[in-house]
């Protein structure tokens, strides 16, 4: 942050001590020339009229002040930077994700805590990083460094984040200590065996007993507020490991004891009514919670027995992802109006494609939901179900009961539908049934695992489905991945783009101009990564006459690529280049997503 502050105020000789008067601050921001005279006035009054328990900050914050009289607001978080440049200090917003809350128990108590208002956030051996909204009162830390017997080094942090992250990682910490102290937990067989008992019983867990309920909402309430699509719980020999996957790649979040982890899996696996003893083959569970601000969020969960305990992964599903439309999806105007043609025939197959987390569940339950009116019956086979949609009537493939893909789209088809959802075509029975499907009047939704469009094309006739079938039946394919894309609040053109590396990464569809793309700086609002956030890149096959012709005669896959170009297919890499050029994202994410060019 930008600060026009007299040098003077710069050395600690000058530095005020003790607790912050907000009368004091509002004549600093007058000094500083961040608020005129007018505005001086009005903070004296508002602020004097604010309750005696909020922080100096946060009573000017409320006054609603406007930095020179008519610039933008004077927020927390610009009055927590400013202070910070005032006491000389780095200015510190407080991430869940980067502080070792286990350690936060061991340095200091609560009661500690809360009467100096101060956070620690990190330690190592060369000292303890504390957060303080009271950069002059310095009169614990003495005491503080005796005691710990490591240096300080102090931050400034916003007084609400301090308020706040102070009762939550504290009573994590403890939960944590008083789950792994519980005689019921000391061992994974007597753990499993009370958590069954107290289920079968009736007895709800009690965080008093185990703070086993305290840590799976704190580990729920942090990965809605992180943005996170999935949560790893993983054991490991020493330690269990919590871990977010936020746009795309996994960040270590927290460790607890295997016990403890132990414990947390079970309590989710109960919730979301799953064999909790069963821990030697995989199972596969959901449950539908809500975020706290009230909206509807499902979780999908599924465990995996491994070397050192139970692993157990769950898929957050916002159920408004359903509601998007195609253009709130990434699509280019041409490819939303391909997709939405083509998705509107009445009959024939649609398939998408694209490697796991590519996107590809989104974009079919979008264009569903779109399709799902009252005049038509859309049915799913799926495996397993991804997110509950009334719209929808949905099925689950059960492989006990010999209830497969191919089994599934028999059965829906005696029940007069009008748009079928396969969940993925795999074998030739699902493949061979999904032509039928379409050859009857239906149209077919489904996914295959392949590189591109053209090579989905070729792997339903290695799948055994005859060349004539094929070019009767399918009417598109869509390929997707999903980039990272930068942060609005702190990119910044990048005067160092390699222009010559971007026309080879393209080729053969090289750019006529010279681009003018950003790169990531990183930010409090991206977590210092550089990106927020992350978009699609749509490549789509439409069978038109002539494709359908090389089809019919098995020509290779080089002829069927070559056609779908002349087709006006725009391939992933010239639709990730495009977003490139225009600053959405940069030129290594889409090197890392998408498929080598082909000529």
């Amino acid at each position: 942050m930008q600060s026009a502050l007299p040098s003077s105020l710069r050395h600690a000789s000058n530095m005020p001590s003790g607790v912050l008067d907000w009368r004091a601050l509002l004549q600093w921001l007058h000094d500083d020339g961040l608020i005129d005279d007018a505005g001086l006035r009005r903070g004296l009054d508002r602020a004097a009229h604010a309750s005696e328990r909020l922080h100096a900050l946060q009573k000017i914050a409320n006054a609603n002040l406007q930095r020179g009289g008519d610039g933008p607001m004077l927020d927390l978080d610009f009055l927590t930077g400013w202070l910070a440049a005032r006491a000389g200090l780095p200015h510190l917003r407080i991430d869940p994700l980067k502080v070792d809350i286990g350690r936060i128990g061991d340095l200091m108590s609560l009661s500690y805590a809360e009467r100096h208002r101060i956070l620690p956030v990190a330690a190592d051996a060369d000292g303890v990083a504390i957060a303080t909204a009271e950069p002059f009162d310095r009169s614990w830390m003495g005491e503080l460094e005796r005691m710990l017997r490591r240096p300080i080094h102090l931050v400034v942090a916003n007084p609400a984040d301090i308020a706040r992250y102070t009762v939550e990682f504290f009573n994590l910490a403890r939960s944590v200590r008083q789950a792994q102290k519980k005689g019921v937990l000391s061992g994974a067989a007597n753990q499993f065996e009370q958590l069954v008992e107290l289920g079968r019983s009736g007895r709800a867990l009690d965080a008093n007993d185990a703070g086993v309920v305290q840590v799976v909402d704190w580990l729920w309430e942090y990965a809605f507020e992180q943005r996170a699509s999935d949560i790893h719980l993983e054991p490991r020999r020493e330690v269990g490991v919590i871990r977010f996957r936020i746009d795309g790649l996994l960040h270590g979040v927290y460790q607890v004891p295997p016990s403890v982890l132990g414990a947390m899996t079970s309590r989710i696996k109960l919730l979301g009514r799953m064999d909790v003893v069963e821990r030697r083959r995989p199972q596969d569970g959901r449950i539908k919670t809500r975020r706290p601000g009230g909206d509807e969020v499902e979780l999908r969960l599924s465990t995996l027995p491994t070397a050192f305990g139970e692993k157990m992964v769950m898929r957050i599903f916002d159920p408004d992802v359903v509601l998007r439309d195609v253009e709130a999806l990434g699509f280019p105007l041409i490819e939303a109006q391909r997709w939405e043609d083509l998705t509107g025939r009445a009959h024939g197959i649609v398939l998408v494609t694209g490697p796991t987390g590519s996107g590809k569940t989104t974009t079919l339950y979008s264009t569903l939901k779109r399709l799902a009116t009252e005049e038509v019956n859309v049915c799913t086979v799926e495996d397993p179900i991804e997110m509950v949609e009334p719209a929808f009537n949905q099925m689950q493939v059960q492989t006990g009961l010999d209830l497969g893909f191919a089994d599934g789209l028999r059965a829906l088809m005696r029940q007069d539908p009008d748009i079928i959802m396969v969940g993925e075509i795999r074998d030739h029975e699902t493949a061979e049934m999904a032509v039928q499907a379409a050859l009857t009047g239906h149209l077919v939704l489904s996914t295959l695992h392949t590189n591109d469009a053209p090579s989905s094309v070729a792997r339903l006739m290695e799948l055994g489905v005859e060349p004539y079938l094929v070019g009767a039946t399918l009417l598109g394919v869509l390929a997707q991945r999903l980039v990272r894309t930068l942060c609005p609040h702190c990119k910044e053109p990048d005067n160092a783009f390699d222009q010559a590396l971007f026309r080879e990464a393209v080729a053969p569809w090289k750019p006529s101009s010279q681009v003018s793309p950003y790169r990531p700086v990183g930010c409090l609002e991206c977590r210092n990564t550089g990106f927020l956030g992350r978009v699609g890149l749509y490549e789509l096959l439409v069978c038109t006459p002539a494709m359908r012709s090389l089809i019919g005669s098995r020509a290779s896959l080089d002829a069927l690529r070559q056609q779908a170009l002349k087709d006006d297919m725009r391939p992933l890499r010239l639709a990730g280049a495009r977003k490139v050029a225009d600053g959405t994202t940069t030129l290594e994410e889409v090197l890392r997503a998408t498929p080598v060019a082909q000529s």
